[in-house]
């Protein structure tokens, strides 16, 4: 294999018929691909750690699954390209046909690598045991099986903000902005923008909207009264139960998402494609109309 061949890690680890069909006819296809050589498959288990070295990280499923890869690279981390096989994917841009039909440009190395803000949660209970949890979408601190209203009670940099009264608070990322918290009525942030979004969900107070801030700063989520139930969340994935005199901060990772974007494609038109923006018809008016039609009568008597 030459040396300047595009070395490849391939993460399909979804057993559901969807996601192995594609990988046995992609494992097919790359078998026989000029300039391509495959140095790790994750298909039936987790990645070796540490990875080898590749230039790129082919995640084959939807968001969560890059989710997952993400997370699983840590420390490690490479350019992830997602070949989406889920619903939405805003994250996993290509369809199988369009990365079979452009692997030629990106062996000839035709591709960005944009990075993208991570976060750390540190998860304090009360007892004083501490867990660090790496993601990259977002932290939800949720009513959960409690079924009850939950007072948060926020600070940014140890000052005192808000308490959000409803159903509990997300903490996202720009790369999060279109997940959860876009769901719970926050903003679209784009992707490489340093900053955190606040967003309360279903708040009982109307004066409660999302809060943008920057990323440099320190989240901190409390409870003084937890019932049974509520659940810290990150990334939708890892799931750990909240109890009053608990505490979650989040903050900046070192470590940042690297996303390989092909010539094409860009966070605007996915935005367009996959949330079906294609604009308003434009309404005209009848006052207009009828000086359209004024004007055009007078042009032809002249």
């Amino acid at each position: 294999m030459p040396d300047n061949s595009l070395k490849l890690i391939v993460l399909a680890r979804d057993q559901g018929p969807r996601v192995q069909d594609a990988w046995a006819e992609l494992s097919a296809f790359l078998d026989d691909a000029e300039g391509v050589e495959v140095v790790a498959a994750a298909v039936t288990e987790d990645l070796v750690d540490p990875p080898p070295e590749a230039d790129l990280v082919v995640v084959l499923g939807g968001d969560g699954a890059i989710l997952r890869a993400c997370r699983q690279l840590a420390a490690t981390q490479r350019p992830i390209l997602g070949v989406n096989l889920g619903r939405l994917g805003f994250l996993a841009e290509l369809s199988l046909d369009e990365f079979r039909d452009t692997l030629p440009a990106i062996c000839d190395r035709q591709y960005r690598v944009i990075e993208h803000l991570m976060f750390e949660c540190q998860h304090e209970s009360s007892s004083g045991q501490t867990e660090t949890i790496i993601g990259l979408n977002e932290v939800a601190l949720s009513a959960g099986a409690s079924l009850t209203m939950l007072d948060v009670q926020l600070q940014i940099d140890g000052e005192d903000v808000t308490t959000f009264s409803g159903d509990g608070v997300i903490i996202s990322s720009p790369v999060g902005s279109t997940a959860h918290s876009l769901s719970a009525g926050g903003p679209i942030l784009r992707q490489d923008l340093q900053a955190f979004v606040v967003t309360p969900m279903n708040p009982h107070t109307l004066s409660n909207r999302p809060l943008v801030d920057r990323a440099d700063r320190r989240y901190t989520l409390t409870m003084d009264e937890a019932p049974e139930g509520v659940t810290l969340v990150v990334d939708g994935q890892v799931r750990r139960p909240f109890a009053a005199g608990d505490a979650i901060h989040v903050a900046r990772s070192e470590l940042t998402f690297q996303l390989a974007r092909i010539p094409g494609h860009s966070y605007y038109s996915a935005l367009r494609n996959k949330l079906g923006w294609s604009g308003q018809v434009r309404a005209v008016s009848y006052t207009h109309l009828r000086a359209h039609e004024t004007r055009h009568d007078l042009v032809c008597r002249l």
